[in-house]
């Protein structure tokens, strides 16, 4: 008897507000560290190479990302400094949200190019997502709605908050 496979889908309707929104022609991770707004723009944390950055359409609360400040497509182009910084700061990331999250595990990842799903394909960054066990539910599939249940820049706060305290800071 043959077997079937069915191939399972994953479901990210939330995400159609960024893929429907309106792209300026200058990359946001190029953009948003030169301008002197990092909490409207959700700047967490500036590296001298790379910085941490709260995804404003995230898959789950916390949902931080780790990029260089050059503007290069794939890791293949990153100087050595900006490759351990960016291991730096990604254990940066799961420290904070340890302290303030206490998510059951990460999904720590790059999409590099747009077939593999990147949303913003030629600036390099790396996802850090927490996880929470069952915090997939039915939501997304029945209501056509991904639940985050805090607003960013509550999230933003609660999360800067923590990090100036892991790293000495007032």
């Amino acid at each position: 008897m043959k077997k079937l496979f069915l191939m399972k889908k994953l479901f990210a309707p939330w995400r159609i507000e960024y893929i429907l929104s309106e792209k300026g022609d200058e990359c946001i991770f190029c953009k948003f560290p030169k301008e002197n707004n990092d909490k409207k723009n959700l700047i967490l944390y500036r590296g001298k190479k790379t910085f941490i950055i709260l995804n404003r359409y995230p898959y789950n609360n916390g949902h931080l990302m780790v990029v260089p400040y050059r503007h290069v497509a794939t890791p293949l182009d990153l100087t050595d400094e900006e490759l351990l910084e960016m291991m730096k700061l990604i254990n940066l990331s799961i420290k904070v949200l340890d302290e303030t999250m206490h998510p059951h595990g990460y999904n720590i990842g790059a999409n590099i190019g747009r077939a593999a799903g990147a949303g913003i394909e030629d600036h390099y960054h790396i996802h850090v997502v927490p996880r929470w066990v069952g915090d997939t539910n039915y939501m997304p599939i029945i209501a056509n709605t991904k639940v985050v249940v805090e607003a960013l820049h509550m999230t933003y706060d609660k999360l800067s908050s923590a990090l100036k305290k892991i790293l000495g800071e007032k």
